[in-house]
């Protein structure tokens, strides 16, 4: 049966259930497409719009959700190729044209729209996105297409954080918080041939962390900042690496996870500050200059990226299944406030 209804669970002001609407299936505009989506994941981001008082930058009401994949049903003019494929829609999906873009720094393009943000997103049965620099998946693929739309966050924007650190073989490699996307960072880690530490308090997630490539894991919950150093330095230890040149990725979004990046530091060495938090850490400056460090963030993962960061999920390389969990569409809000309540131990993915 066609459809003929878009169905969105909209955020009309914060701290409040979505609520649901329905309205006569748009059609897209020249270099548009309209995807019927198969899935779309769960972020902190989402969180943080309807709880954590993150402004968004569309005005209210807006349908959530940055996370999705789906298939192309509709096309608008310039777009026509796209029809009937399956897609992955970035997260964040820059201009193309501006000197950013063109000079390869499209991350931070002033034009770019992010579903759910600048534009409805994800958390319903039909999208509108513009067409450039969507992510085909090829017809060879055998995993379930709602399961990939967390590649458009979850995969790619640890995926980004490894390319820029330049993560390589024997490397030692600290993920901060092996949630949502700190899965994801230390398979990735891993599948580039590094040593990868993960850090975590909850010791369920270690657990399962351990056996997708994590060489060690800190259990941090009941660790001072002190003793959380001294226990990543001797699992360091354990495994052959120095003290110089650690790439540390901070994940979990919280302000602790971020002291204790800051606190890793090394000679030489790199941080990598992935997850969002609205928290302010008092740290020591000098420290880069003394260490001759280096200290990034990491804002999405440019569209361009996205084959690669799909063909390590394709070729088994990074795991999808293991870390997420689906839930019917039509029970957002109960699994909004679970997932605020911390009691998710997986990335939800909402099928229509």
């Amino acid at each position: 049966m066609v459809a003929t209804q878009l169905v969105a669970w909209q955020m009309v002001k914060s701290d409040a259930p979505l609520e649901r609407r329905e309205v006569a299936l748009p059609s897209p505009q020249d270099d548009q497409v309209l995807v019927e989506i198969a899935g779309c994941g769960l972020c902190h981001t989402d969180l943080s719009f309807l709880y954590g008082g993150v402004k968004t930058k569309k005005e209210l009401p807006l349908t959530l959700g940055h996370e999705f994949a789906g298939t192309v049903i509709a096309s608008g003019k310039g777009a026509e190729a796209w029809q009937g494929a399956r897609v992955i829609v970035p997260a964040v999906l820059p201009c193309g044209r501006c000197a950013l873009c063109e000079s390869g720094r499209g991350r931070i393009c002033r034009k770019q729209v992010m579903p759910g943000n600048d534009i409805d997103g994800g958390f319903a049965t039909h999208a509108i996105v513009p067409a450039r620099y969507l992510c085909r998946v090829p017809d060879s693929c055998k995993l379930d297409l709602w399961e990939l739309g967390v590649i458009a966050d979850a995969v790619t924007t640890p995926y980004q954080a490894m390319e820029r650190a330049r993560v390589a073989k024997n490397d030692l490699v600290v993920v901060i918080g092996v949630g949502g996307i700190g899965t994801y960072g230390v398979q990735i880690a891993a599948a580039r041939g590094a040593q990868v530490i993960a850090v975590d308090v909850v010791q369920s997630k270690l657990a399962m962390i351990s056996e997708y490539g994590a060489s060690k894991t800190v259990d941090a919950s009941s660790l001072d900042s002190k003793q959380l150093r001294e226990a990543v330095r001797s699992a360091a230890k354990d495994i052959g690496a120095d003290r110089i040149g650690w790439k540390v990725f901070e994940m979990s979004g919280t302000g602790a996870g971020q002291a204790t990046a800051f606190d890793l530091l090394t000679f030489g060495g790199t941080i990598g500050f992935v997850g969002f938090t609205m928290d302010k850490i008092p740290v020591r400056l000098g420290n880069l200059m003394a260490f001759d460090a280096t200290l990034f963030g990491n804002w999405g993962c440019l569209p361009q990226l996205y084959p690669a960061a799909l063909d390590l999920v394709l070729t088994d390389k990074v795991k999808v299944r293991p870390f997420v969990e689906r839930h019917p569409l039509e029970q957002i809000n109960e699994v909004l406030a679970a997932a605020h309540a911390h009691k998710l131990q997986k990335r939800a993915v909402l099928t229509p």
